[in-house]
């Protein structure tokens, strides 16, 4: 097991790579731990979670709202909840998003703490401090920043998921990699059959080795004033591309790599062979580089982008694989990426 913490503002918060399920008990309280997760994820390991108070929610990017936060609230009043409770999210994305912003706003703040059973929630998701929800189809526009306690990533947990929901995990181990660690982009390369076959050395190492890179950035810029935009590459199309087409998340941000690239080429800054590393390898991964999209649908959501400032967004781009920097671009110039679609 390895260990990587990060040190917030209200708390600090510490993950484990390769802690199993079913030590969970050992970081929560026994008599007031509430655990929230998703019909999936309790069919499969409800076994698993210690004794307690369980909520379950539905699944996928339709849940995560408003209403299903309330009807958590709901519950929580109902389990007599108060501010001695820990919540812990079990589950992908979806629950770590919602148990967090659920933690950090009701009664003005309990502990939580994640097990994330997701490649994405894994590298990503649970990893930050970042919560919240989606409001008319916008993604995380409601939400706050709460340090989960502890997060573990069993890294067994994901021998269930179906090979989609892998592919789309590697997405943002791809994009670490691309903005700080050409070594790791280049292993990456050499290890695509042991990966994506989720060879347990292999999937630890990049496992850790992503969750090193986002802590590291979170750790200089809890807040996202400054560093932290960089793990935003491929993500200021990618969630227009998610919001306008049924693309997964993993499967939008490929999409808003490659453009992401490209733009970066035309700016001088990038080398068009590196762009080539970059689409091969996301093909090697099973992820898309095009999408089919309502480019008029796409320029709208670009301007609910939350990086956007008046006629400005803060757009992530490649110096070389490895080397990612910040510039803030005219809403025009971001939109010239609407015709690599």
């Amino acid at each position: 097991m390895k260990r990587i913490g990060i040190k917030g503002k209200q708390g600090d918060s510490v993950i484990y790579v390769g802690e199993s399920i079913d030590r969970l008990n050992r970081y929560v309280p026994s008599d007031s731990t509430i655990i929230l997760t998703d019909t999936r994820v309790a069919d499969l390991y409800g076994h698993r979670f210690p004794p307690g108070p369980v909520i379950t929610m539905g699944q996928g990017e339709g849940v995560k709202n408003l209403h299903t936060v309330a009807g958590i609230y709901q519950q929580l009043l109902d389990a007599d909840a108060d501010r001695s409770s820990y919540l812990v999210g079990i589950g992908g994305g979806i629950v770590c998003d919602i148990t967090g912003f659920v933690a950090s706003t009701y009664m003005r703040g309990l502990r939580c703490g994640y097990v994330a059973t997701t490649l994405l929630a894994q590298v990503d998701a649970s990893v930050g401090g970042k919560t919240g929800v989606n409001y008319h189809g916008y993604k995380n526009i409601i939400g706050a920043f709460n340090q989960p306690r502890f997060v573990l990533c069993d890294t067994g947990l994901l021998k269930t998921l179906p090979a989609a929901e892998i592919s789309s995990g590697f997405a943002e181990i791809i994009k670490h990699a691309a903005i700080a660690d050409a070594d790791m982009f280049a292993y990456l390369e050499a290890h695509v059959g042991e990966a994506l076959h989720l060879d347990p050395d292999v999937i630890e190492k990049l496992v850790h080795e992503s969750i090193k890179i986002k802590a590291a950035v979170v750790n200089q810029d809890e807040r996202e004033t400054g560093e932290r935009r960089k793990l935003n590459f491929g993500h200021t199309f990618g969630h227009a591309i998610e919001k306008t087409t049924d693309f997964s998340h993993g499967q939008a941000i490929s999409v808003g790599m490659r453009i992401a690239a490209q733009i970066s080429v035309a700016k001088n800054l990038l080398a068009p062979s590196q762009v080539d590393r970059l689409k091969k390898l996301l093909g090697d991964m099973n992820l898309p580089v095009q999408a089919p999209v309502d480019t008029d649908l796409v320029g709208d959501a670009l301007l609910k982008d939350k990086k956007r400032e008046r006629s400005h967004i803060y757009f992530v781009l490649l110096r070389q694989i490895g080397k990612a920097i910040v510039k803030r671009l005219s809403i025009k110039e971001v939109r010239t990426g609407i015709e690599l679609l």
